[in-house]
């Protein structure tokens, strides 16, 4: 099984930027912006290996929520999942996704609160 996931280097650069901006850790923004991606649907998983963006720990990605995160992308997906697919494939290919809405959200909201706002209603 393979516990790690390497983002892009424009992901990277993205949760930097929403970290300093919000506060926010990029983990936490990692998890909205996985959320953002599911709502619009599935994605085909991702099999490139990014070498110029972050690498980061599943546990630290989902932590406790990661049976939940599963089982949201299980259903998007409308298949089974092994956790080989799951984790990075299809999670990174969420991230991926997702990070470019969690982006806009915060320009459309120009500033920290009411990004905050937002992404809560």
């Amino acid at each position: 099984m393979n516990f790690t996931l390497k983002t892009s280097k424009y992901t990277k650069e993205t949760l930097l930027q929403l970290q300093a901006s919000t506060g926010i850790t990029p983990n936490i923004l990692i998890r909205y912006a996985v959320a953002l991606s599911i709502k619009k649907g599935d994605v085909l998983p991702l099999s490139k290996d990014f070498s110029e963006g972050l690498v980061l720990n599943r546990n630290t990605v989902t932590g406790e929520f990661d049976y939940i995160f599963r089982a949201m992308i299980t259903q998007a997906a409308n298949k089974e999942l092994t956790d080989e697919d799951y984790f990075p494939g299809y999670f990174n290919a969420h991230l991926e996704r997702g990070i470019r809405d969690l982006a806009a959200e915060y320009k459309g909201a120009g500033n920290a609160e009411k990004f905050i706002r937002a992404l809560l209603i």
